[in-house]
């Protein structure tokens, strides 16, 4: 009987120990997964706040995204959009100057990439870097809040 009962708490004991390792690895799986960047922040506000067209001409305003592995870096630069479409980008430096962006394109998803709600279409590296242009001037305005009633008083 003895026998039994140590047998039970040993495979009870196993299996608490096992579910709370489970746990732990999948809060910090979430952790990660759940984690927001400077892409996810701003394209949670576009999603959200919507964006105006963007327009033929150099935007010295934007925000070149880069991603890879679930991290982004971004930077401020610069672009040129002709005919709705992103050309040349360029990051600004320290010193002021722009440099152009030069990657090599995973099968030129460098060209033709239109703006949508405020966001470039996504190029992909050969090295499977995900980069966006974001386009924070376009980004419509917060809608006001709807204001409360008043309380009713005592008349």
């Amino acid at each position: 009987m003895i026998q039994y009962l140590f047998s039970f708490l040993f495979v009870f004991n196993a299996i608490f120990l096992f579910s709370q390792e489970q746990s732990s690895v999948k809060d910090e799986f979430n952790t990660k997964k759940d984690e927001m960047n400077c892409y996810n922040k701003w394209a949670a506000k576009f999603e959200e706040r919507g964006a105006e067209e963007v327009k033929d001409g150099v935007y010295t305003d934007v925000i070149v995204t880069v991603r890879y592995k679930g991290n982004a870096t971004c930077y401020s630069g610069k672009v040129e959009i002709i005919e709705g479409k992103v050309g040349k980008f360029y990051i600004l430096l320290e010193d002021g100057t722009y440099d152009e962006f030069k990657k090599t394109w995973k099968n030129n998803s460098n060209k033709d990439k239109k703006i949508i709600n405020g966001i470039s279409e996504t190029m992909i590296t050969i090295h499977n870097e995900l980069v966006n242009i974001l386009f924070p001037s376009k980004l419509k305005p917060k809608k006001p809040k709807p204001r409360m009633a008043p309380e009713p008083t005592e008349d």
